[in-house]
């Protein structure tokens, strides 16, 4: 029982991980200082996806499966498993990853230009 709590928080809590990597760069418009953590969470999402090393998350999913005696995750991970083929299909997976990276972009050059328009608006205040 405590082993099945575990999977499924590690669940919620890795689901919870990519929306951070693609959205979290919104976040930091909100709150600027977050973006070093955006920046870790994107270069770790993309990084497991490129070169394919272990995510923590998918172990310690892994271990509590094992540990309820349920099968491990496929060895394509958990990516492949409850979102490709979920939530689009495995024929547009390219497509969707470079959606992703465009929305992460995309809320990184936002953060930019919202960082000079504050700059500029403080530069001006303190002008007059």
């Amino acid at each position: 029982m405590v082993y099945r709590l575990i999977e499924v928080v590690t669940v919620f809590v890795h689901f919870g991980f990519v929306l951070y990597v693609v959205l979290g760069g919104f976040v930091a418009w909100k709150w600027r200082r977050t973006i070093a953590f955006h920046l870790v969470a994107v270069v770790w999402g993309a990084g497991s996806i490129a070169v394919g090393y272990d995510c923590p998350l998918t172990n310690l999913e892994n271990w509590a499966r094992r540990m309820a005696g349920i099968a491990e995750l496929p060895s394509t991970g958990f990516i492949s498993h409850y979102i490709t083929g979920v939530f689009y299909p495995v024929s547009i997976e390219g497509l969707v990853q470079a959606l992703a990276a465009t929305v992460v972009v995309g809320s990184w050059v936002g953060y930019v230009l919202l960082g000079r328009h504050a700059k500029a608006e403080v530069k001006a205040s303190s002008v007059s």
